[in-house]
């Protein structure tokens, strides 16, 4: 039986591929059907009959308001799909990693530190589960909150939660749902499985062990890992304490060697030098207002002039307001830049307004000292002026180095 699957793209290409087409997909952006190269059936969305469907798999995008996710009686998600026991027989060793942010790095950092155990990773970053090698020993998921809320049968062998913070407040309607979603995996996992989770979330009853933990300091005493020994700094140094903490674990090894060769991908704390030396950090990942706090925090030995905005999904920003040194210099760009004015005026903080990036970089560049940073760490999503937030980074580096 072939599930019925909603939305075209690339989770749901993918699934359809691996079935050898012959899929029926409902996508909101098509108005009459039509076939695509894998015979694939790709339909209107409101054309969906859910008496004629057994199984439903959704695209993670959809969120529980739309329609084809209400008339929905059988909807799984594609891990449900590929790694619930009730639908597989083998399946291989997960380890689920979420979180508001650098859920990407840990992932990866995790993957790197167990290759030559086998480990591939996939999911919300890289290779789709459908195109996972089923074979390989353990599968390393990053797991976003959309994939999580719509997982009901599925769950992970580990889970490693890093902290959260509202996020999606637009998909998900409120920060407990939020919250309610990155720690559904808990629901299903046994006894003898492991969650590591910050401390301050409602944990839901679970079988699972738990660690809640609260601090890099804790961390290190409870996994006994020597942090001095780990090349990292800042948000990235509590994402190499988590991945060998799951090493340790599991194997009982912790590879200093091994963390300290990994590479951070670009735009996420990335150091760029203009034409004078002077230092600029490309942080465009940042698309939520912790991350953009912990940047502050990790450039705060010296004066911070930082590129603020775009799509800030709805969020209350009071919180990285109040949490700003009073000496940073704000630069507003996006769809919300009226709004960051007005917060800058309450919290007294000097702001110019920009409204585009290549705007906010020339008005850096005429004031920035040798011994201070220039921080684009937005807040916010990019695709009310860019692509995405490589788009949003690249187009940074590029006004930079060309200043």
């Amino acid at each position: 039986m072939k599930p019925t699957l909603f939305g075209y793209g690339l989770t749901t290409k993918a699934i359809a591929s691996s079935l050898g087409g012959g899929c029926k997909i409902y996508d909101d952006k098509t108005t009459s059907a039509y076939k695509d190269d894998e015979g694939n059936e790709i339909l209107p969305s409101n054309a969906f009959e859910p008496s004629q469907s057994q199984l439903e798999i959704t695209t993670p995008s959809f969120p529980p308001s739309h329609p084809l996710i209400q008339k929905a009686q059988n909807l799984i998600s594609e891990y449900d799909y590929f790694l619930s026991p009730l639908l597989n027989e083998d399946i291989p060793f997960s380890i689920w990693i979420s979180g508001t942010n650098g859920k990407t790095t840990t992932t990866q950092m995790l993957t790197h530190l167990l290759a030559k155990r086998g480990a591939i990773s996939g999911g919300n970053i890289g290779t789709p589960l459908a195109n996972l090698d089923k074979d390989a020993p353990i599968w390393v998921l990053e797991s976003s909150s959309f994939t999580l809320h719509h997982t009901h049968q599925a769950s992970p062998n580990v889970y490693l939660l890093l902290p959260i913070t509202p996020d999606h407040l637009d998909w998900h309607g409120n920060a407990a749902e939020y919250e309610a979603s990155k720690l559904k995996p808990l629901l299903g996992m046994r006894e003898g499985e492991m969650a590591l989770i910050p401390k301050g979330v409602n944990i839901p009853p679970t079988d699972a062990f738990v660690v809640e933990y609260d601090s890099n300091a804790f961390l290190e005493e409870y996994f006994d890992i020597d942090a001095s020994k780990i090349d990292f700094k800042g948000a990235f140094l509590q994402d190499a304490l988590l991945s060998l903490a799951i090493t340790k674990a599991l194997f009982d090894e912790v590879d200093y060697e091994a963390i300290n060769s990994f590479q951070v991908d670009a735009h996420r704390q990335e150091e760029i030098r203009d034409k004078q030396n002077r230092i600029w950090i490309n942080d465009s990942k940042a698309t939520n207002i912790d991350a953009t706090i912990q940047a502050i925090a990790t450039f705060s030995d010296m004066p911070i002039h930082l590129i603020l905005g775009g799509d800030d999904k709805g969020v209350d920003l009071n919180e990285l307001f109040e949490s700003m040194p009073s000496d940073i210099t704000l630069y507003a760009i996006g769809s919300n830049t009226n709004k960051l004015m007005e917060l800058s005026q309450k919290y007294t903080l000097q702001c110019i307004e920009c409204h585009t990036l290549e705007v906010a970089v020339d008005s850096i560049g005429a004031v920035l000292q040798i011994d201070q940073v220039a921080l684009l760490s937005p807040a916010a999503a990019s695709k009310d002026q860019f692509k995405s937030y490589i788009h949003r980074g690249e187009s940074f580096r590029e006004y930079v180095v060309n200043l």
